[in-house]
């Protein structure tokens, strides 16, 4: 069963989870409407993690699971931003999962 996302007049496909169906639906303009849903408003901190998993994605055809997005982290951002608290200050709950849904990626393997 899938959902619909209708921006600036646009019905964008969303699986059962939420995830974008057609990954080129995504843009810039659409996280911060995926984040509504976490009553999460992105800041710099934010944009910096969804840029860096979009390019991962982009780099190996997938989104990174936890210990992989936390290695991720560090080592492009160093070891303050490179742990799981960091990270779930930013998306609690499951940030390998919040956060690949806001930069409009599939949902990561493996994750609970």
């Amino acid at each position: 069963m899938t959902q619909t996302l209708l921006v600036a007049e646009k019905a964008i496909a969303l699986d059962k989870e939420g995830y974008l169906l057609d990954l080129d639906d995504w843009n810039e303009g659409i996280a911060p409407i995926l984040a509504e849903q976490y009553e999460l408003v992105l800041t710099p901190a934010h944009w910096e993690i969804i840029h860096l998993i979009r390019d991962f994605h982009r780099r190996r055809g997938i989104s990174p699971i936890m210990r992989i997005l936390v290695k991720l982290v560090e080592n492009e951002l160093g070891p303050e931003k490179g742990n799981s608290l960091y990270l779930l200050k930013l998306f609690p709950g499951s940030p390998a999962k919040m956060a690949s849904k806001i930069a409009g990626l599939p949902r990561p393997h493996n994750c609970l």
